[in-house]
């Protein structure tokens, strides 16, 4: 039997995002419809056990050098101008809209109404118009789907127009590139174009709410999270590829969310509805609940290698990047929450790659090394995360999210700050990234080891171990934990060279101290005198 067109179900038109003369709108489609439209468009192919594969061409990471901020009168005194948020005028994004909008005419576009943020006393109603009916599967995943009365009454606050066949004239256009990701926070619209990579959708919404929920005396958070059977909410802070997903996937406590959260006076509560998972050598013995996504319904696994004849993924396959990612409903994780809302934190977890193999993988932090260590959000960037990153780099990301931020980070950490005096809240750094050595000699820590250090540190048996201070980041070491051998605990003890773990500890406190200059005029005293001590070279 022939299957029909998806019908076109749009109960109204988007002229008000400026799209006229479309061919077709298919409105809030089902998974299965978008699946069937993805296949006939020859968007993808359909793996074993019944994933959608799709590639993402030359963009297999997010494209951070071609994200702008408008500049206009309403909110441009908020904005932390600089590298990180880049300014575009008014004029340009209008011009780049009309020729988008041109650009689409007479094609077909998929369009999803969805919410950001599980708590509805803090949600954004999005609209997601795509080209590709992939990108709306993927958007489908990653949002929170609305109910169909819902759907009935929705008026978008924030719409996202995602066009990857439109690319831009870099020197007409005043970009970067071809590509671009343009946020206008008070036309509440983002324009993105020229990038295959899905993932750019989901960070500008993140970026919208960590925009406007400050406002509301809200903390957004670049985290992952989940819950004890006792309803001890844990945090996990960190940039991509430092284990936010692979840790807060516990099959003993309840997954919240795997990337983006925000705490409010009611709790902690998930933007999403989805996970984006970091894929490459999966295995289901390391990470089962992740591994089974891979091989489910629904599933869009991008950049990922499978058989041409058994459409089995070869998730050990670099081929197209190190960055593979499978995004999925978070109802695919057997305990996740069904609702994306939880109480207050009992623990916040900061975790690092650090590349240079100096950090100890787990220690204790005072309020004040808390706030100096969310201020300066040191990690290493992995390879295939960004464009052009090939080999872990080491870096500084305030708030461990500074792309996503575009107020300063002092709007931030004085939030964060307050929540964490107001409840409480124990606060540990866990380093998952190289022991024995740097990037090249050492090897990353082993996640066995680092995931019994998270159940010490929340089941609270870490707190009775005896601690030892750092002698140069002056933060509180434990010298055992249940299932880690004592001797990782220290990582000097785990080089060879003892001289050349201090020469390369020196190196990075005076990294962390160099950073952390910016911030002089705003941290407190206390603040500035968590950070590492003062070195003799």
């Amino acid at each position: 039997m022939k299957e029909s067109d998806p019908p076109n179900r749009s109960p109204v038109d988007l002229s008000e995002q400026g799209l006229t003369g479309l061919k077709r709108i298919y409105w809030n489609q089902t998974t299965a419809r978008l699946y069937e439209a993805a296949l006939r468009r020859h968007e993808s192919v359909l793996a074993h056990g019944g994933p959608l594969v799709v590639r993402t061409g030359g963009f297999t990471g997010r494209s951070p050098g071609d994200k702008y901020l408008v500049e206009e009168d309403l909110s441009r005194d908020h904005i932390w101008w600089g590298p990180e948020n880049k300014a575009y005028s008014e004029e340009r994004f209008e011009e780049l809209h009309r020729r988008m909008a041109l650009h689409l005419r007479g094609k077909d576009v998929f369009v999803q109404d969805c919410w950001c943020g599980a708590d509805p006393d803090y949600r954004m109603s999005v609209r997601v118009i795509t080209e590709y009916a992939w990108h709306n599967l993927f958007v489908r995943n990653m949002f929170i789907k609305a109910t169909d009365q819902e759907l009935a009454v929705h008026d978008p606050e924030f719409v996202i127009i995602d066009c990857p066949g439109f690319h831009a004239s870099p020197r007409h256009d005043e970009l970067n590139s071809d590509v671009f990701i343009l946020v206008n926070f008070t036309k509440k619209l983002v324009l993105i174009a020229g990038t295959e990579y899905a993932g750019e959708m989901k960070k500008s919404a993140f970026s919208a709410m960590n925009y406007y929920l400050p406002f509301r005396d809200v903390m957004p958070m670049h985290c992952s999270a989940n819950v004890g059977p006792d309803g001890d909410v844990a945090l996990f802070f960190g940039l991509s590829g430092t284990g936010k997903t692979t840790l807060s996937a516990d099959a003993s406590r309840t997954l919240i969310g795997d990337d983006e959260h925000g705490w409010s006076s009611n709790g902690v509560f998930n933007f999403e509805g989805g996970c984006y998972a970091k894929v490459i050598r999966l295995s289901r013995e390391a990470e089962p609940e992740i591994y089974d996504t891979t091989e489910m319904f629904g599933s869009v696994l991008e950049n990922v290698v499978i058989d041409p004849v058994s459409r089995k993924v070869n998730l050990d396959d670099d081929t197209y990047t190190e960055n593979t990612r499978a995004a999925y409903p978070i109802s695919h994780i057997p305990n996740a929450s069904p609702t994306g809302n939880a109480g207050h934190p009992k623990n916040i977890i900061f975790l690092t790659a650090d590349a240079f193999g100096v950090l100890p993988p787990v220690s204790k932090l005072t309020p004040e090394q808390a706030m100096y260590h969310f201020i300066s959000g040191y990690t290493a960037k992995v390879a295939g995360t960004e464009r052009g990153i090939t080999e872990p780099q080491a870096t500084f990301s305030a708030c461990f999210g500074a792309p996503f931020m575009p107020q300063h980070p002092k709007v931030y950490a004085k939030l964060l700050g307050q929540k964490i005096a107001d409840h409480s809240v124990d606060c540990w750094l866990i380093n998952t990234g190289w022991t024995g050595g740097p990037y090249g000699v050492g090897e990353r820590m082993k996640i066995g080891y680092t995931r019994a250090m998270v159940h010490a540190a929340l089941d609270g048996s870490l707190g009775d171990s005896e601690f030892t201070e750092d002698p140069i980041f002056g933060i509180a070491v434990p010298l055992n934990c249940p299932n880690v051998p004592d001797e990782v605990l220290i990582p000097r003890n785990t080089w060879s060279d003892g001289s050349a773990y201090d020469e390369q500890a020196r190196k990075l406190a005076d990294m962390f101290s160099e950073n952390f200059e910016q911030f002089a005029e705003v941290a407190s005293e206390n603040i500035k005198a968590a950070g590492p001590v003062a070195i003799i070279s």
